[in-house]
């Protein structure tokens, strides 16, 4: 047979699995000797806030459901109590009308026999002593049972044949109001699209009215920039600056002073004067470099001194790591012999000595 799997069971797996996990954390915490030994474990304190947090506010959420659902439930409880009572008291209206209508205490079949005023309707009857309990008057009162049966059928009928006439009169109405609903659905229908056919009419008449003015200031536009274009043409060709005339790179501050924008270049006698400064900015340089080559070779020569200092130094330093790492060993040599030493007195003096096994059977669990 093919194992089901309950929901209980899944929920108890998952509380199990969860357990575990915590357990194996907690044994991480505890046999961890950084966290044991220098303070609390602050992520797990938060991750149990937070775990808290997380719970309370999940149990107030569904205790909000469960009182929604609750009032839900009331609510529909009234209100199908209330749909009862009413159904009760129309159906108990109804019962008392009918019993009104159609089960009258005159209707009954025996009613002859529990008639109060049976002896006041008899009228010029007289019972012969001797025959007491003879009923002369039996035909008759059938008779009159029979008519009165059959006019309550008649007008049964007749409350029948009412009401199903009022019923088609109302289906007639009902038929009438929803054809005119109907027709003024239509016309209101009708009315909307003729609404949004002349809106559409419009709107496409907007349209063109401005894409046409759209298209006139653009053609306005071009025109205006050709003439600026042609404008501007001219007056670059005959300006100053295409002309190259000499006197406008001169600044207004003085002559010591060029325009930029109108300046064409040096004249043969500025040529020649810049042509000597870059002579004489080429000789400091020269002069420059060779005072910075003699420093350098002065600081290099410095270097190499201190350089072979500093290996003289080195080599000292290491012939007395040397000797001191010499005298350690010894030192180490001697300390391993005495513990070597008190190890074979203690294996004599102690027999029983506790292997791994004694020691396993401690802090095998958090708890």
């Amino acid at each position: 047979m093919d194992q089901v799997e309950l929901l209980s069971d899944r929920i108890a797996a998952v509380h199990l699995e969860r357990k575990r996990n915590r357990e194996l954390q907690r044994r991480e915490r505890i046999f961890n000797d950084k966290v044991r030994t220098i303070g609390l474990d602050y992520d797990a304190l938060d991750h149990q806030v937070k775990e808290r947090r997380e719970k309370d506010q999940r149990e107030a959420n569904e205790l909000e459901v469960y009182a929604d659902d609750l009032l839900c439930s009331d609510r529909v409880a009234c209100v199908l109590e209330q749909r009862q009572k009413k159904d009760e008291r129309l159906l108990n209206e109804a019962i008392v009308q009918f019993r009104e209508q159609f089960q009258q205490t005159t209707s009954r079949r025996e009613f002859d026999l529990n008639d109060p005023e049976l002896l006041k309707k008899q009228e010029g009857v007289r019972i012969l002593p001797g025959l007491t309990g003879e009923d002369l008057s039996q035909k008759e009162r059938l008779r009159k049972q029979q008519e009165q049966l059959r006019a309550w059928t008649l007008q049964q009928q007749e409350e029948l044949e009412r009401a199903k006439q009022q019923l088609q009169q109302e289906v007639h109405q009902y038929d009438q109001s929803r054809m005119s609903l109907d027709n003024r659905a239509l016309e209101l229908q009708k009315m909307e699209e003729q609404y949004k056919r002349s809106a559409a009419i419009a709107t496409k008449d907007f349209n063109r009215a401005l894409a046409a003015e759209i298209t006139h200031r653009r053609l306005q536009e071009c025109h205006e920039e050709e003439e600026n274009n042609q404008t501007d043409i001219l007056n670059q060709l005959n300006g100053d600056l295409l002309m190259e005339t000499p006197e406008q790179k001169v600044s207004v501050l003085g002559l010591s002073r060029l325009r930029r924008d109108c300046y064409k270049g040096m004249s043969p006698e500025e040529l020649q004067q810049y042509t000597q400064y870059q002579l004489q900015q080429a000789e400091a340089r020269k002069s420059a470099a060779m005072k910075q080559r003699e420093k350098e070779l002065q600081e290099h020569h410095e270097n190499m001194t201190s350089a072979r200092a500093a290996l003289l130094l080195e080599r000292q330093q290491a012939r007395i790591n040397k000797e001191l790492r010499r005298s350690l060993d010894n030192t180490n040599a001697q300390l391993a012999q005495t513990h070597d030493a008190r190890k074979e007195h203690l294996q004599d003096l102690y027999t029983n000595i506790p292997d791994e096994r004694y020691f396993s059977q401690f802090n095998t669990s958090s708890r």
